[in-house]
């Protein structure tokens, strides 16, 4: 059985740090280009962050760039997200996404189950 499991998440205050762990089972990671989603409460999800196969590149969305950092442990089979200076806006559930390509574009052919971040004094 082909999935994705997050962990990694918690309460944190404004200003600290978290990282999360996506493991896959079943598949190597290392085929797929990976992807963080997050969703708050009331909001679309939306991407975070992408690294491609391949090469690696790797992308971010506005409002996290300079903060979070996306990269790969092979050896692991894993995908993690850094995620430092965390905002109280940073609060949401955190999905990880697996794409059979060579890039984060169109349908996820993989999601994760999340793991909830929650960000406040």
């Amino acid at each position: 059985q082909l999935q994705l499991v997050e962990s990694g998440g918690g309460l944190v205050q404004p200003g600290g740090s978290l990282r999360l762990s996506c493991v896959g089972s079943g598949f190597m990671l290392d085929y797929y280009s990976m992807s963080w989603f997050r969703q708050a409460p009331g909001e679309e999800r939306e991407e975070v962050s992408c690294i491609s196969t391949g090469a690696g590149y790797t992308n971010y969305a506005h409002s996290v760039e300079g903060r979070f950092t996306i990269f790969r442990d092979s050896a692991k089979n894993t995908v993690y997200l850094q995620m430092n200076n965390l905002k109280p806006e940073d609060t949401a559930v955190y999905y990880c996404a697996a794409y059979a390509r060579a890039s984060c574009e169109g349908r996820v052919d993989y999601w994760g189950r999340g793991t909830q971040v929650s960000v406040s004094s």
